[in-house]
């Protein structure tokens, strides 16, 4: 059986907490912020499965290009006229990588933007994975605004656009 991607929930929070944790361990999070983030996107939302068990998680939202949430903050609300689709965070059990899950939650993410009219997706990357976010079309951009913001994130925190369209 092949792991796939599907709804995450409230009910996930528990499993998503410990993977982040051992994933992130530099850049933690509280649970109540992804709930939240969870209760304002449902859809953007997605957890890698097989077997039953978590292996990964998507976490995304519309969002205004050149522009990031703060690290471990509420969003409150998404905007009202928003430009791009933010990849939140992405995390893959280690031992569940190399088999594309990667790219079919990117491919999802694609065609969720291209749905809501958002002809960008956008990200940070951290700890190196830049590399990666490149194999699926998202160049850095350098936006100067951003500096305070993306030093939450870590020393290597890059924030990355790719088009709807590959």
């Amino acid at each position: 059986m092949q792991a796939q991607w599907t709804a995450l929930t409230a009910a996930d929070l528990d499993e998503v907490g410990r993977l982040s944790a051992a994933l992130h361990p530099g850049l933690p999070e509280r649970q109540a912020v992804f709930a939240e983030k969870i209760g304002l996107f449902p859809a953007g939302c997605r957890k890698l499965v097989k077997g039953g068990r978590l292996l990964g998680y998507g976490i995304t939202h519309p969002w205004r290009l050149d522009d990031i949430p703060a690290l471990d903050s509420f969003l409150k609300h998404l905007p009202s006229t928003p430009d791009c689709l933010y990849v939140h965070d992405v995390a893959i059990d280690p031992a569940a990588r190399g088999h594309g899950a990667a790219g079919h939650l990117i491919a999802d993410l694609r065609a969720l933007a291209e749905a809501r009219s958002l002809r960008k997706l956008a990200c940070v990357s951290v700890y190196g994975t830049d590399v990666m976010w490149s194999r699926y079309g998202f160049r850095t951009r350098k936006v100067d605004t951003l500096a305070d913001k993306l030093a939450g994130y870590g020393e290597s925190a890059k924030y990355m656009v790719a088009n709807v369209e590959s």
